[in-house]
Order: structure tokens, then C-alpha cells, then sequence
């Protein structure tokens, strides 16, 4: 708890307190006083009326005008001032006798008179007594509720004069030691309050202090110097081009690596940002551009006459000073690694798949139209096991077909050599063709396929034709594939803004979530089922979409079954 809280609820509290007992001492003093004026202004004027009519009727048989004027005057008065409960009654009983004592006094009469006096006397003397009683509670109540808010007073106090001191004394105390012992060079003192959130603050900022003061004191500018040239050394020797900006986008680090490919010399570069240097070069201009807009595609640098490749990467440095906890941003990297070998063999595995695939086409065509020539027993019937062995071979090449086409198509693929037919197509052709290139592997299954169109007639959509019904058929296969038999595939077809999504469902057995970003890499099959294919029919489907504008996706769960989907813009 703060200290300020502290001290504000200690004396606030005392002060809460000495107003409550201000406001019970004016209480009770106020309700004392009502109470005496209540014994002064009623019982006592009572007793004093009753006393004149006394004097008054004695002196009736010496002075009977005055008397009587006396008497009646202070009875008028004594019916004002009633008080007590049955003193209504006498005083109109003293009237009634006193006006029959005037119209024939007698002895008896001036009895009733003076026995009525007596009992207006009694009753107010009784009156006074009880409200003295009433007055004497009032007082005790008074000083026991006065005696008790003292005492807790006095206790609050006491407790904050022998406790704030303290509280404030002993952590300046300490403070004060730990600060002479920094100033004696003793860096290693730190200060542990407990207690207020304040001298806890405190605490923690001389302990920062303390901390970079030792930092300070244990490294040397020699050490420092030493280090840096050993980064130095390190970043200058690395095959990878390494350049640093700071916060502000100064370049203050550039190996020698990256001077090559980019030309410059170091006194041209070091200490200007990396805009003024953009200007004149256009390597550092693209790498900018790649760094507020990141791109997977690695950068291709011209140099000595060959081409080089690096992929970028950026590196932010972000750091936390001692003694703190949150980290801040002081620049960045940027990191060109040469991947031009790797790109190399890439081109010679490509180019060689493509030639290797090209080679085989024709051989392979040749062995199916030999297979079917066989089959059609032109040249003398087979029996039965020469058909299924016939058969056998006939599957095989046509599995090594659909292998070869598949690897040209990634050889395309890989060197950017495909070429689009972008056109307006019909869904409803596309899905059409589509169905009936895989008509005869659906009912060797006894698949059917059902399709849902939720587009109008006039809406076309923008794509390659051939290479649409390329991923239709791909998309197809496999869910006839992954499907059981008498099961059923259901293509959706509809349009939502500016796209047309086609999507095929099985019900198969579904692929679980962990795998449907790796569905559409190269040569990627989902483990445990049964394989016969490349894995690259999803990849090549993939760039086919991509290269069209549009995208591709699945959605699926175990033994749920599978729905693969693509949407092209509208044309």
C-alpha cells in the first residue's frame, strides 16, 4: 500500500473520528439543554403560578379586588402551561371552584381550592424530578460515548505517532547508508524496502542505478573496442551479405560480401540512410521494396556475368536496457543468403526431369499402342491370363503416362514457362468435361457424381480452359480415389462477389487439420494411406489456380470425408 494511502486513511480516519465526536458532544449537550428548559419554562412556572394563587387567596379577606385579579391573571397563566399528564383536569377543577368560591365563599370551598394548588404543585414537582432523571441519562450517555471516541482517538494517534515516524525514517535510513555506500564505489549495494509502494519505486530505481553503474564501471573502452572488432571480423567473413540499419534507417554495419553485390564502397554507404543510397542503386532500392512488403521469390543479382541468387531475410533487433523490463526497438538486419549452388542444381534437376519426361512420352505411347493393339487380338486371341497380364501392363503405362505428364507439367511449373489460355469459360463446360474424363474410373467403383450449380447462366468466369479441367480432373480422381464403393461426389458450383468457387466433396476418410498446409506441397503424401501416386498433382493444381488469380483450399476432418475446392474470378 502506497504511503500517501496510508497517511491519508490513518488521518483520515482520526479526523472522521473527531468530527463524530464533535457531533455527539453538540447531541448531547443540545438534548441536556432541551431537557433543563423543559424543567424551567414548564414545571418550574407551574410551581411558581401555584404559589401566587396561594399568596393570592390568602390575602382575599384583606385586599379582595387585587387578589382575585392576581389569582385569576396567574390561573390564565397556568392554563397555557400545562405540562403533565392530568393537569389539564385540576386546573379546570381550580377554575370551577375558585368562580363558585367568588359568588359565596365559605371555608370548604377555599379547601377544594387550596387541595387543587397542591396537586398542580405535586404533579409538577413529580415532572421535575423525572425529566432530572432523564437529563442525569443524558449526561451519562454523553460522557460514555464522549469517553469512548476519545479513547479511540487516542489510541490511532498514539499508534501514528509511534509508527509513521518510523515508517518514514527507517527506509531514508537505509537509503541513505546505500547512497554513501555507492559513492565509496561499493556498486554492488542494492536496497530492499518493504512496505509503501513509493519507497518500493524508489527501491527499484536506485537498484537500475546501482546496476548500470556497475555496468559502467566493470566494462572498459579497450573491451569494448576489442569486442566490436571481433563482430567485426566475424560479419566480414561470412558468405552471407549482412547490412545494419539503425531506428531511423542508417546504415552503420555493411560486410564485405554485401559491398560486392551491391557494388559500393563502404565510405559511400556508412552513415547515409538507406534511401539516399537507394537512389543511385538498384539493389538497395529492391531490397527496401522487400522489406515494407516481404516477398518469398529470392532476389536474382546480375554480377561478373552470372547470375546470382539470395533469399532476404530481415532480422529486427530489439533489446531491453539493464534494469528494464520492456524491450525497445533499435534497428535491423538484413540478411542476403547466397542460394545460387542450391538454385543451380535446381535448374539442372528441372531441366533433366523435363528431358527425362519429354524422352519417355514416346516410348511409353508406343507400349500403349502396342497394348492396345494386343487387346483388340488382331493378331490371334489371348486367353485369360495373357488379358489380365495385358491388362496389367496397359494400367502401368498408363500410371507412367499420367507420371511423365505431371513431371512436365512441374518442370513448367518450376520455370516459369507456363503458358495461359486466359479466356471466358462456362462452368458448367468445365465441370461437364471434367465428369467425363473420369466417367470410367467412377464406375469401376460405382461412384456417382452429382452436381449443384448456383450460378446463372450468364455468369463466366475468367480462366485457361484446359488447365481448369486439368485441376477438375485432378480433384476428381482423388475423391474417387479416397472414396468407398456406391458412394457419391458432389460438385458445388457458385458465385460469391467477384469469384466462382468449384468445390468436389467425398466421403472418404478425411484428412486430418495438421496436414492441410503441407496438402499442396511437392512430392508431400498424407501418411498411412495407401500411396500410388507422385504427390504432385495438389502442387501443380495449385500453381495452375495461382497463376489464374485465384485460390485453392480443402476442408476437411477425419472420417468426415474431404471437400477440395478452387475459385477463379468472373469474367
Amino acid at each position: 500500500m502506497k504511503l500517501k494511502t496510508k497517511l491519508t486513511l490513518g488521518v483520515g480516519l482520526l479526523f472522521l473520528l473527531i468530527v463524530l465526536l464533535s457531533v455527539i458532544g453538540s447531541v448531547y449537550i443540545n438534548k441536556l439543554k432541551s431537557d433543563t428548559e423543559k424543567i424551567l419554562t414548564a414545571n418550574y412556572n407551574s410551581l411558581e403560578y401555584s404559589k401566587n394563587m396561594l399568596i393570592a387567596l390568602d390575602r382575599m379577606s384583606t385586599d379582595s379586588v387585587v387578589s382575585v385579579r392576581d389569582f385569576e391573571k396567574n390561573n390564565a397563566l397556568q392554563e397555557h402551561n400545562l405540562s403533565e399528564i392530568g393537569e389539564k383536569e385540576i386546573t379546570q377543577n381550580l377554575k370551577i371552584h375558585f368562580s363558585s368560591y367568588l359568588k359565596q365563599p365559605d371555608y370548604k370551598k377555599e379547601k377544594l381550592i387550596r387541595e387543587d394548588l397542591v396537586k398542580i404543585m405535586s404533579l409538577n414537582m413529580k415532572g421535575i424530578e423525572r425529566k432530572s432523571d432523564i437529563a442525569i441519562v443524558t449526561a451519562e450517555r454523553a460522557t460514555f460515548w464522549i469517553v469512548s471516541l476519545g479513547t479511540v482517538c487516542f489510541l490511532i494517534a498514539f499508534i501514528l505517532l509511534f509508527n509513521l515516524p518510523q515508517t518514514i525514517a527507517e527506509p531514508i535510513n537505509q537509503l541513505t547508508f546505500s547512497i554513501k555506500q555507492i559513492a565509496n564505489k561499493n556498486y554492488n549495494e542494492r536496497v530492499h524496502f518493504k512496505g509503501s509502494e513509493e519507497f518500493n519505486d524508489l527501491a527499484n530505481s536506485f537498484n537500475i542505478m546501482a546496476e548500470k553503474l556497475q555496468e559502467y564501471e566493470s566494462s572498459t573502452l579497450s573491451t569494448q573496442l576489442m569486442d566490436k572488432k571481433r563482430i567485426e571480423t566475424l560479419v566480414n567473413n561470412m558468405h552471407d551479405a549482412v547490412i545494419g540499419l539503425d531506428e531511423n534507417h542508417y546504415i552503420y554495419m555493411i560486410n564485405d560480401e554485401a559491398l560486392k553485390i551491391t557494388n559500393l564502397r563502404k565510405e559511400e554507404i556508412i552513415g547515409k540512410t538507406a534511401h539516399e543510397v537507394a537512389v543511385n542503386n538498384d539493389l538497395i532500392r529492391e531490397l527496401l521494396k522487400n522489406m515494407d512488403h516481404p516477398v518469398k521469390d529470392p532476389i536474382k543479382i546480375v554480377s561478373d556475368n552470372k547470375e546470382n541468387y539470395f533469399e532476404q531475410e530481415i532480422v529486427p533487433i530489439n533489446i531491453a536496457k539493464t534494469g528494464e523490463k520492456e524491450k525497445k526497438y533499435i534497428g535491423k538486419v538484413i540478411l542476403l543468403r547466397n542460394i545460387t549452388p542450391f538454385k543451380e542444381l535446381d535448374f539442372a534437376k528441372t531441366n533433366f526431369i523435363a528431358t527425362i519426361s519429354h524422352e519417355l512420352k514416346t516410348p511409353i505411347a508406343a507400349i500403349k499402342m502396342g497394348v492396345q493393339l494386343l487387346g483388340n487380338q488382331k493378331f490371334g486371341e489371348l486367353n485369360d491370363q495373357q488379358q489380365e497380364l495385358l491388362k496389367s501392363i496397359n494400367d502401368d503405362g498408363q500410371r507412367l503416362l499420367d507420371i511423365t505428364g505431371e513431371l512436365l507439367n512441374l518442370s513448367q511449373v518450376e520455370t516459369g514457362n507456363i503458358r495461359l489460355n486466359i479466356k471466358s469459360c462456362s462452368p458448367k463446360e468445365i465441370v461437364a468435361t471434367a465428369i467425363k474424363n473420369v466417367e470410367k474410373l467412377a464406375e469401376q467403383k460405382n461412384i456417382s457424381i452429382s452436381t449443384d450449380f448456383l450460378t446463372s447462366e450468364e455468369d463466366l468466369v475468367s480462366a485457361d480452359f484446359d488447365k481448369t479441367v486439368w485441376v477438375m480432373n485432378n480433384f476428381l480422381s482423388n475423391a474417387i480415389k479416397h472414396s468407398f464403393q456406391d458412394e457419391n461426389i458432389r460438385i458445388l458450383v457458385e458465385k460469391s462477389e467477384a469469384m466462382i468457387s468449384f468445390s468436389i466433396t467425398d466421403t472418404g476418410s478425411g484428412i486430418d487439420e495438421k496436414y492441410h498446409r503441407q496438402i499442396f506441397d511437392r512430392y508431400f503424401q498424407v501418411p498411412g494411406e495407401h500411396q500410388n501416386g507422385t504427390g504432385l498433382g495438389l502442387a501443380i493444381s495449385k500453381n495452375f489456380i495461382e497463376k489464374q488469380h485465384g485460390e485453392i483450399g480443402v476442408k476437411s476432418a477425419p472420417n468426415q470425408g474431404s471437400t477440395f475446392y478452387f475459385g477463379l474470378p468472373v469474367a
